[in-house]
């Protein structure tokens, strides 16, 4: 049996930015509970004297949670944003962000309105000026100050309810991994040591693909901005079959250091990167968030996990497998949904039988390569997993998977749970913790719908008739024949996957341009340390 999931652990804080807008982390901001900063447009609150948007009161679901977490009133994440903000600016047309100053996923232009397709490409189909432009983005990302916005360092309660804001300033990159750590963190009930650990905003329930799904694609509109690159996408890497880390090469994310393999070889840029917010025991012990400091080097452990939790990368016929499953999630809608397509992708349970397990390990890729976390355990979780630039590649991955789910079931919207999922994961909730404001709902549609396409499945309609016709074929036998569905699939599907070693499809408006006067007009990024 083989479980699999995906994420990553460790990095660094540098200034950035958290989903708090700068302009909103301010006395006034928290004490009249409104985010509605001036568009630089036209300098109304959210561009409302161009149409752009408007400051409105928030509008939070009443549907009930699940009984995974039993409070109310405790923790700065229930009913997101409203601890913090009850208004908002909310953007008319195909405008978007925290003052309508933004264009929606998949619209560019002065007015947004030039509807464009992006494409996200396998790593290894990159040219060697496009590897390198790829780290010297993500290093520029770490070493600049995010200028629109702040993390939080404290609680809203430990702010004196606004009065004193506790915010630091963090890097373009680190505030995403801060926004990870936040969403993911346990529960501060009260006093140090007194945790809740049965909860996560972003994992372990429905929202765990549409979060993060809305993470990258927000991280790559951020590069884009600071790089003036509209182009740029986040590239992938399948994993399926991998013997070991192939990205671990100093050309692309870092190999190992000769003296200590656990960590990065000098060659690398990310051998000088900090993680950040990776003591989650510790924060929990003192009763406190993460303050946004740097707590050491990015560690890697690839191939020493604990394998009684995981013992190796995910096969081609496991993705198969769990891409069979027609039903989005199950039973309680948490780690113990069985026959549950995202569950059995997030790596509960397993990816050969679908079926619970008693072993506990979340983000086996994590676990496999990165092992930050010593032997990846329930306990510890991954709450710093995206402190390496290597998660950016996995859940790029990962979201191809659940857009080939997606294409292949066309699942209606009520198969994402509008009640009962736990807390942050029914379909009206507002992820925690964007501003702008995004539903989980919103996210349950394809991204060619946000302007967005994956390499690997651009020729994938080629193939939808022979699953189709197995998947009537066996549909109504019986369930000892249904049981080999899934196998049978694989002896045509595993060879029709097989293509993507064999040939490198043309490219669609690329991750960026090689050509040699193009590449004058973008500012040099490489950098040595």
């Amino acid at each position: 049996k083989f479980n699999f999931d995906m994420a990553f652990l460790a990095l660094r804080l540098a200034p950035s930015c958290q989903q708090f807008p700068r302009l909103c982390a301010t006395p006034e901001a928290l004490r009249t509970k409104e985010c509605c900063p001036p568009w630089e447009g036209d300098g109304s609150a959210c561009g409302a004297s161009s149409g752009r948007g408007s400051c409105q009161d928030v509008e939070v679901p009443d549907q009930p949670d699940g009984p995974q977490y039993p409070f109310s009133g405790l923790d700065d994440r229930e009913r997101w944003p409203l601890v913090f903000y009850n208004r908002t600016c909310q953007c008319a047309g195909n405008f978007m962000g925290f003052n309508c100053a933004d264009c929606k996923f998949g619209y560019f232009g002065v007015n947004c309105n030039e509807r464009r397709e992006s494409l996200r490409r396998n790593i290894f189909h990159l040219s060697r000026t496009e590897r390198i432009r790829l780290v010297s983005y993500l290093n520029l990302a770490k070493r600049t100050v995010s200028r629109d916005y702040v993390v939080a360092t404290a609680t809203y309660r430990e702010m004196e309810n606004g009065s004193v804001p506790m915010f630091a300033d963090v890097s373009v990159y680190d505030v995403f991994v801060w926004m990870h750590y936040y969403v993911s963190r346990d529960a501060l009930i009260g006093g140090p040591g007194n945790v809740w650990t049965d909860v996560d905003f972003a994992h372990w329930a429905p929202a765990f693909l549409p979060w993060h799904r809305v993470y990258l694609l927000h991280w790559e509109h951020e590069i884009r901005k600071l790089t003036g690159d509209e182009s740029f996408t986040i590239p992938y890497w399948d994993w399926r079959d991998a013997q070991g880390c192939e990205v671990c090469i100093d050309e692309l994310m870092g190999g190992p250091s000769p003296q200590d393999p656990s960590l990065l070889s000098a060659g690398s840029v990310f051998s000088s990167w900090k993680v950040l917010c990776s003591r989650a025991a510790d924060y929990n012990s003192r009763g406190v968030l993460c303050d946004a400091t740097e707590e050491g080097p990015l560690h890697r452990h690839p191939g020493n996990q604990n394998r009684n939790v995981v013992q190796r990368l995910p096969t081609s016929a496991e993705v198969e497998f769990t891409l069979s499953l027609t039903n989005y999630d199950t039973g309680a809608m948490d780690r113990s949904s069985n026959m549950s397509f995202r569950n059995t992708l997030e790596g509960q349970i397993s990816s050969t039988t679908s079926a619970g397990t008693h072993t506990h390990y979340h983000h086996s890729l994590g676990c496999f390569i990165l092992n930050y976390i010593q032997h990846c355990t329930a306990a510890l979780r991954s709450h710093s997993s995206a402190n390496d630039p290597i998660f950016l590649l996995h859940h790029a991955f990962v979201d191809s998977i659940y857009e080939q789910w997606l294409r292949r079931h066309r699942p209606s919207p009520s198969q994402y749970p509008e009640s009962n999922a736990p807390i942050g994961h029914n379909s009206e909730y507002h992820m925690v913790p964007f501003l702008p404001l995004h539903r989980n709902k919103e996210y349950f549609i394809s991204s060619k719908d946000l302007g967005y396409e994956y390499s690997h499945l651009l020729d994938a309609s080629k193939f939808t008739l022979v699953a189709e016709f197995f998947d009537f074929h066996f549909s109504f036998a019986s369930g000892e024949v249904y049981y080999c569905f899934p196998l049978s699939v694989n002896l045509v599907l595993v060879l029709t996957l097989k293509w993507k070693t064999l040939f490198i499809l043309p490219e669609r408006q690329p991750l960026i341009w090689s050509n040699d006067t193009v590449e004058s007009s973008h500012r040099n990024y490489q950098t040595s340390t």
